[in-house]
């Protein structure tokens, strides 16, 4: 069945590129309501592709075939469907907003979750009203946050977005095990004024833990054995946190159904919590659980996560686009795209299918971009003139915070549409003559055009907005896993090289030689010892 679609979706691939996409909307005058949908004020505006009614509708057969409304329905069921791990995937318990009951093996987690929330609650409560105090008996004025990557990009990104709504203590996000990140957050933070959050479900990440030991030592140089006062925890690991000095009561937990690059939402987000308050956080957790149930509800052909998926597969199998471009306008979402990376590419990077055997189609695209209208003057030359079609995913609010500079958000507006006009648009060769006044020229200002986008429109950026826009490249990325038939919910991948660099850490201080290393490898090794003196 899914053999006769793919080759039909191929056979209407070949067949798109015959009718540019700006001629489908001289074809179809209501082209912009067939491809598009919404969600409260979220527009998705999927017209500027190459989709026609029947690739669409063979795109959603195939959705059908491929089970995802059965694999989505036993995700929000708690079936295991992380099979390579056997856990359930339950990331979407923590914003259950109706708060009905969620089982685990047979066990209602929804009691769990709501008191890890309540926690968190009183806990950046305490913070924020200054109830649990520094060693002085002062307020927090900063926080610091020490994990990597679900452990920081998430509770990072959604920080830098929702600044608008920060009433709290200053948030600083230290991930990179680089002496230079600590290093310059430090340098510029008062010890006695500063709350380290050390975020590591095990207690054992490497870079954390290292970073977690300098900020350690940096509050116990100024506090002595008071420092513990100033730390905190989000783990499961309570023998190590008590270990490290950490008062259980300061200590937040998460579970395993819960993965990494999903954890924003519960425990890993207590620094949010704390920049914008637990009501703040509360909303932002209510618009991810209106996604929630727009994707369990909404039929296919009207489902938001669904077709922003389905328009994925047709750009990366069947229309053979290897990566795609998150083009956010709005400068307060700079990390989204890096946080979409992560969600994306460790997620859907793999290989092998639910079975072990080989995947027969290409999977996860390269996820890559930066906030306009920065990248119009970088990277956006590629886009509109490269040789390779990179499909843009543009999204912008409608209305900016800053109502005395109405003019910067207006001329936002305005690049963000004139860019996916004219990457579908183009210039033909007689048009660029008309521009310039020696012929030879002109074709370096011919545009091919008819390049793909979506644009993704709201009306402003608050704590909802933004949870509806996190849970909506969630299931994305969840859909295009199930028809790919793949787990999107291991990351293998990581393994290799950390159990290396722990094998080479030895090598590097010098303690052993690197017999047994292959050629580059000891070469390189050589080379840093001697640069090192």
């Amino acid at each position: 069945m899914t053999d006769a679609l793919w080759t039909q979706l191929h056979e209407a691939g070949k067949a798109a590129k015959d009718t540019p996409i700006l001629a489908r909307f001289d074809r179809d005058p209501n082209r912009f309501g067939t491809f598009s949908v919404a969600l409260g004020d979220m527009l998705l505006d999927f017209s500027k592709t190459s989709l026609d009614a029947r690739a669409l509708t063979l795109l959603i057969e195939l959705a059908e075939a491929k089970g995802v409304p059965a694999r989505r329905d036993a995700m929000f069921r708690g079936d295991a469907i992380n099979v390579t791990e056997n856990r359930a995937v339950l990331h979407t318990a923590l914003r259950n907003r109706a708060n009905t009951p969620v089982f685990v093996g047979g066990h209602d987690v929804m009691p769990e979750v709501d008191a890890v929330l309540a926690r968190m609650g009183a806990f950046a409560d305490g913070i924020r009203d200054g109830t649990i105090a520094a060693v002085d008996g002062q307020r927090f004025t900063d926080v610091v946050n020490i994990g990597i990557g679900g452990s920081d990009l998430g509770p990072v990104m959604a920080t830098l977005a929702l600044a608008p709504y920060h009433d709290g203590p200053r948030t600083h996000y230290v991930s990179n095990v680089d002496s230079a990140h600590i290093a310059d957050t430090l340098a510029t933070l008062d010890p006695a004024r500063t709350l380290v959050i050390i975020a590591s479900k095990t207690f054992t990440t490497i870079e954390t833990m290292t970073n977690a030991r300098t900020a350690r030592a940096w509050l116990r140089a100024a506090l002595g054995d008071e420092a513990g006062r100033h730390l905190a925890a989000v783990s499961t690991a309570l023998d190590k946190t008590a270990a490290f000095g950490i008062d259980e009561a300061r200590v937040l937990g998460f579970w395993d159904w819960v993965g990494g690059r999903y954890s924003v939402w519960g425990a890993v987000g207590l620094p949010l919590m704390i920049a914008i308050g637990p009501e703040r956080f509360a909303e932002f957790l209510t618009g991810a659980w209106e996604m929630d149930r727009h994707f369990v509800e909404a039929p296919l052909p009207q489902n938001m996560p669904v077709l922003l998926a389905l328009v994925g597969i047709w750009h990366r199998n069947v229309m053979g686009y290897p990566t795609r471009a998150i083009l956010p306008y709005d400068q307060r979402l700079a990390r989204l795209p890096a946080y979409l990376q992560q969600l994306d590419m460790e997620s859907n990077g793999k290989s092998v299918t639910l079975d072990g055997s080989p995947v027969t189609t290409a999977t996860g695209p390269v996820v890559w971009g930066e906030p306009g209208t920065n990248g119009q003057h970088a990277f956006y030359q590629l886009i509109h003139q490269g040789t390779d079609i990179v499909p843009c995913e543009f999204m912008v609010a409608a209305n900016g915070h800053e109502a005395d500079l109405a003019v910067h958000h207006d001329l936002l507006l305005a690049n963000c549409l004139a860019q996916s006009e004219a990457l579908m648009r183009g210039r033909d060769l007689a048009a660029a003559a008309g521009t310039v006044k020696d012929p030879s020229l002109a074709p370096h200002k011919v545009f091919k055009g008819n390049r793909p986008s979506t644009t993704l429109v709201y009306s402003r950026l608050d704590p909802n907005t933004l949870g509806r826009i996190v849970a909506l490249y969630e299931h994305r990325v969840f859909v295009e896993g199930v028809i790919w038939g793949i787990n999107s919910f291991d990351q293998w991948g990581v393994e290799l090289g950390k159990e290396l660099a722990t094998a080479l850490q030895p090598l590097v201080e010098g303690k052993a030689d690197a017999t047994g290393k292959d050629g580059s490898t000891a070469g390189l090794l050589d080379a840093i010892v001697r640069l090192r003196g």
